[in-house]
C-alpha cells in the first residue's frame, strides 16, 4: 500500500502545469547568430543605419508558434502568434511587436513566419530579447472567425492574454530562460494604434502585473472619427480597403447599427462581405472597389456624417475605438512619415 502512495505521489509532481491561458507551441523556424549577421547584411544595403544591430546580435534563435485562450465578443476561442527566444541561458526583457494591417489569413505572422517583416523582428530575440509577435483574432489558430479590424477590446485583450500565455510557458516549458519583468511595445499602421492601445491598458490597467518600459508607435490611425471623415470629405482615397475594411469589421462585431447599404452604393456594398474573406490582397480588394468617394460612399453619410442622427451609431463606434488622450508616465515614441 505505501509503495503505491508513493508512486501516486510521484505521479502528481510531474502532473503538466495547470495552465490559464496557454495551450501548446510548435516549432516553426531557427536564426543561427551568424544568420542573423547575414540578415542584417542584407537589410543595411538599404538602410546603413542597421549595422549597428550587428554588435549586439549573441544568441541564435528558436521561434514557435503558440496557441492561448482569449475572449472575442463574448466567447471565448483559442488564438496565436509567434514566440521568439534566444537559444542562450539567461533572463530576457519581453519586445512586442504588432503588426500592420493584413487582409490575408496566410500572412498571418504564425502562418508565415519566414515573411522578411516578421524575420526583423524575430531577429531581435538574437540581440536579448524574448520576442512575440501576436496574430491578432481572425488569424492564425482563430482564423475561422472575423478579424475585429480596429475595434479595441478583442484586440487589446487578445495581445494582453498572449502575455500571460507567454509568461506562462516560459516559466514552465523553457529551461534556463526567465522572462524579466521589462516590457517594450512597437507597431506600425494598424500595430501602431494597437501599440498605442496596448500602452495605455498595460500602464493603467495591468500595471501590477507587467512593467512597461517604453513604446513605438508608428504612422497609427489614433483618431478614428476624424480619420474616417477625412476619408469620405476628399474626392478620391486611394486605399479604399481601409474603408470597406473598418465598416465590414464594425457590422459584424455590432459596432453601428446602420447597414453596408447605408455606407457604401451598390454594386460596392453588395462585394464587401466577399471582398474580407481572408484571401483577397489589399490591391484585390482596392481593385473590386473604386477610389472614388463619391461613387464609393453613401451621398447621405458625406453629407451627414457629423450631426446627422441616422449616422451617430457611426460616430460613437469611431468615438469608441480611439484612443482618447491620458499624461503617460512611460516613454512613448511616435513616427509618422510622408
Amino acid at each position: 500500500m505505501l509503495s503505491i502512495l508513493l508512486l501516486a505521489g510521484s505521479c502528481r509532481k510531474e502532473e503538466a502545469p495547470d495552465y490559464e491561458y496557454y495551450v501548446s507551441r510548435e516549432f516553426k523556424i531557427s536564426y543561427s547568430a551568424p544568420e542573423i549577421i547575414s540578415l542584417l547584411n542584407l537589410v543595411s544595403a538599404g538602410f546603413p543605419e542597421v549595422n549597428v544591430l550587428k554588435q549586439y546580435v549573441t544568441d541564435d534563435v528558436d521561434v514557435y508558434k503558440i496557441v492561448y485562450t482569449t475572449n472575442v465578443a463574448g466567447k471565448e476561442i483559442k488564438a496565436s502568434g509567434l514566440l521568439c527566444v534566444p537559444a542562450g541561458r539567461g533572463e530576457f526583457p519581453v519586445l512586442c511587436f504588432q503588426n500592420g494591417t493584413n487582409t490575408v489569413k496566410s500572412n498571418a505572422p504564425s502562418e508565415n513566419a519566414g515573411n522578411p517583416l516578421f524575420q526583423m523582428i524575430e531577429a531581435v530575440a538574437g540581440m536579448g530579447y524574448v520576442v512575440v509577435i501576436p496574430d491578432y483574432p481572425g488569424f492564425g489558430e482563430s482564423s475561422s472567425i472575423v478579424h475585429p479590424y480596429l475595434i479595441t477590446v478583442p484586440t487589446v485583450r487578445s495581445i494582453i492574454d498572449m502575455l500571460f500565455a507567454v509568461r506562462e510557458v516560459v516559466s514552465n516549458e523553457f529551461s534556463g530562460i526567465e522572462l524579466k519583468n521589462e516590457y517594450y511595445l512597437i507597431g506600425y499602421s494598424q500595430g501602431g494604434w494597437a501599440t498605442l492601445n496596448l500602452h495605455k491598458s498595460l500602464e493603467q490597467d495591468y500595471a501590477e502585473d507587467f512593467m512597461l518600459s517604453g513604446s513605438v508607435c508608428g504612422a497609427g490611425p489614433y483618431d478614428l472619427k476624424m480619420l474616417f471623415s477625412d476619408m469620405i470629405g476628399s474626392p478620391t482615397y486611394k486605399m479604399p480597403v481601409y474603408l470597406g475594411y473598418i465598416a465590414y469589421a464594425y457590422h459584424i462585431y455590432g459596432q453601428f447599427s446602420n447597414s453596408l447599404g447605408d455606407i457604401f452604393n451598390e454594386p460596392y456594398s453588395l462585394r464587401i462581405e466577399a471582398l474580407y474573406d481572408g484571401l483577397h490582397t489589399s490591391s484585390q480588394i482596392n481593385d473590386q472597389l473604386t477610389i472614388s468617394i463619391p461613387e464609393l460612399i453613401n451621398k447621405d453619410l458625406i453629407d451627414g456624417f457629423s450631426t446627422s442622427p441616422e449616422y451617430s451609431s457611426i460616430r460613437q463606434a469611431l468615438e469608441g475605438n480611439s484612443i482618447g488622450p491620458w499624461k503617460t508616465m512611460i516613454p512613448l515614441m511616435f513616427i509618422h512619415g510622408g
